[in-house]
């Protein structure tokens, strides 16, 4: 085989695997089926057991924003109701209902949204996401909202601290590349990126700041809610 024809099949090799791991990943993020759709929104109760009793088998711990289909429920001994779930094609078993939540299920909005309002930092902004993405069409939505904007604006503070700390000067000026860039690629950015919160880099004052893409929501598709008002004004001072 010569170098040409052996290039061809290492590039074609390198198509299916990146296709292949673009598929695997969109399965992974899609629901089970065979039930009502939930997410795991409290990884601490999120234990997978072959039985629903707080004392059965752990078939594995499954992580939040983690997607199963409910099949059915049970109350165990001690009074924790357990859902049944499927969470792949071949895993099925018990975890306490108090881990999860369903926007098909009454009450599992103001749930989730009384988790948000008792999390911390960056947990907040992960239980709002999950809230984001999938209750659309609650009335809760403003209020998450203007929690997950809330949030991102108070990390930018903490996130401009942490990267002037672990940015060295000298190397950025040897490096030669403009100074917001090394702000806005400090991988501390990564984790908050993932939850589609971008941050941009304010040049005179040296730090990074929200974009206020959720203030921004909030004005254009709730004008007339508490939480728009509370938005314009950030949205406002951020022009100053």
């Amino acid at each position: 085989m010569n170098i040409h024809s052996l290039w061809k099949v290492i590039l074609a090799v390198l198509f299916v695997s990146l296709f292949l791991h673009s598929a695997n990943s969109f399965a992974r993020r899609r629901p089970p089926a065979g039930g009502r759709f939930a997410i795991v929104v409290d990884e601490r109760l999120s234990a997978l057991r072959a039985m629903p009793e707080l004392s059965g088998p752990l078939m594995r711990r499954m992580g939040r924003g983690a997607f199963v289909a409910v099949k059915g429920e049970k109350r165990s001994r001690d009074g924790v109701i357990f859902y049944r779930v499927i969470v792949t094609n071949r895993t099925a078993g018990w975890v306490q209902r108090d881990a999860l939540a369903s926007p098909a299920r009454s009450g599992d909005d103001a749930r989730l949204l009384r988790l948000i309002r008792g999390s911390d930092d960056f947990d907040r902004i992960v239980r709002a996401r999950i809230f984001l993405d999938n209750f659309t069409g609650s009335q809760l939505r403003p209020e998450v909202l203007l929690i997950y904007s809330q949030a991102a604006e108070d990390s930018a503070g903490h996130l401009s601290r942490e990267a002037g700390r672990r940015l060295n000067e000298k190397e950025m000026e040897a490096g030669g590349a403009p100074l917001h860039s090394y702000f806005l690629n400090y991988s501390g950015l990564d984790r908050y990126n993932r939850q589609g919160i971008t941050f941009v880099f304010d040049a005179r004052e040296k730090r990074l700041r929200y974009d206020g893409e959720g203030w921004q929501e909030l004005v254009h598709r709730y004008p007339r809610s508490p939480q728009a008002a509370e938005a314009r004004k950030r949205l406002e001072s951020s022009k100053r």
